[in-house]
């Protein structure tokens, strides 16, 4: 093996070993759910803050992502991140299904979104699907920094 290969391999083994390497989630802890809507895509993170070497950690739990319909191609940018708040809650609610846990998203909107007195149909569903979430959910906006957490 040359040099080369061989400082290739160690840099493979060091990527593969080092962080975001994915934790093991505690159900007795609260969770992060970080959530964006950009350009043409759909990104959450699920990320949870615990002790490891004696000192708190927040680490990701899982990432995912999809692109948008076409459909929803036309929706607002508040709408987009509403979307993404539901979209995600709906396809990690293994995690979060009876937990504590934050939404942080880079729009003040989301909240008045989810809380509208004449909601249209969309809105309406949005609002029924999270439903069973709002006791354990807290929104929260976190300036743009979210884009960081997400992978692309």
């Amino acid at each position: 093996m040359t040099v080369d290969r061989f400082k290739a391999f160690e840099s493979q083994i060091q990527a593969l070993t080092t962080a975001p390497l994915l934790l093991i989630p505690d159900f007795e802890l609260p969770f992060k759910l970080y959530i964006n809507a950009s350009g043409d895509v759909l990104g959450a993170a699920l990320n949870q803050v615990q002790i490891i070497n004696n000192k708190p950690v927040e680490g990701p739990i899982c990432f995912i992502s999809r692109k948008i319909k076409p459909t929803e191609a036309r929706y607002g940018a508040s709408q987009m991140e509403g979307l993404c708040l539901v979209w995600a809650s709906e396809k990690l609610n293994y995690f979060l299904e009876g937990c504590v846990f934050e939404a942080k998203t880079d729009f003040t909107s989301v909240k008045s979104l989810l809380k509208l007195r004449t909601p249209n149909r969309n809105m309406l569903r949005w609002q029924t699907a999270i439903q069973e979430c709002r006791g354990n959910m807290t929104i929260v906006h976190k300036d743009g920094s979210i884009k960081k957490r997400l992978v692309d």
